[in-house]
């Protein structure tokens, strides 16, 4: 049992993000939300596998309705693979589904939570 809440830590600290706000730097890898859907987007999780979840931290206020945010990921990611799973929480508390992403092609196209 702490062996594994040792490792879900690790996987939260080793998925540290970096909040919206942050502008990527030359370099950096980064990638983009929308929220599409009526609802706030209240918690980003990626995971490459999906089972362990890491959270981006997406601010007190998350993701509004119609807004797009742009996620940087910190350095510590860097040897991580670049397809992983992402999914949305929102403030109904509703999980959007995971979708397989590549974190490493078109960082600019927004991941769109609602689009059809």
């Amino acid at each position: 049992m702490v062996l594994k809440r040792m490792f879900s830590a690790s996987i939260c600290i080793a998925l540290g993000f970096v909040a919206i706000s942050a502008t990527a730097k030359p370099g950096e890898w980064h990638f983009k939300v929308k929220n599409s859907t009526n609802t706030d987007i209240v918690k980003l999780q990626v995971s490459p596998n999906k089972k362990d979840w890491g959270a981006f931290d997406i601010g007190k206020d998350g993701i509004g309705p119609g807004e797009t945010a742009k996620m940087v990921w910190d350095s510590s990611t860097d040897s991580e693979p670049c397809e992983q799973w992402i999914r949305a929480k929102f403030s109904d508390g509703e999980y959007s589904a995971p979708s397989k992403q590549d974190f490493c092609e078109d960082l600019d196209t927004p991941i769109d939570f609602g689009e059809d």
